[in-house]
């Protein structure tokens, strides 16, 4: 065991884990914000997606102790009401069927449009590689550029 302090959603936390536990378990069981899914555990589905830094990462094996000073920013902490424009779009394109992996989905969009604000198609196909079970992709992709022209 070792203690970390973390900021989450521009809040310090100290935590008492291994640190080697995953951040996804440090975030839902520790910390108590269950917004963030656990998929496949193996970062291949990207429901656990959520920004260390402006990075989006995949917490379900990313360690806590290689957090560092980064902030961390899961789906509660994107906006107090849910009026992100990535969040915004999903709702008024209708993306989530079953909406288990919307959140991760929602965060990757997020840092995408960070880094680029007017994704092609292309774009948008080769970085959102997170799973829907649903299929929603279409409406995805429709939600992000959606996402964009809003200017997120």
């Amino acid at each position: 065991m070792a203690a970390f302090s973390i900021t989450v959603n521009n809040k310090k936390h100290q935590v008492e884990v291994d640190p080697k536990m995953p951040l996804l378990w440090v975030i839902r069981d520790v910390i108590g914000l269950t917004g963030t899914k656990y998929g496949c555990g193996i970062t291949q589905c990207g429901a656990c997606t959520v920004h260390v830094g402006n990075a989006a990462v995949r917490s379900c094996m990313f360690p806590v102790e290689s957090v560092g000073d980064e902030k961390i920013t899961t789906i509660e902490g994107l906006s107090e009401s849910g009026d992100h424009p990535v969040q915004l779009a999903w709702k008024e394109i209708d993306v989530p069927q079953c909406g288990y992996c919307q959140s991760g989905q929602i965060m990757a969009a997020v840092a995408l449009l960070k880094e680029n604000p007017s994704p092609t198609d292309d774009d948008i196909h080769k970085t959102m590689t997170n799973i829907c079970r649903c299929g929603t992709y279409n409406r995805i992709k429709k939600a992000i550029k959606a996402a964009a022209t809003a200017r997120v």
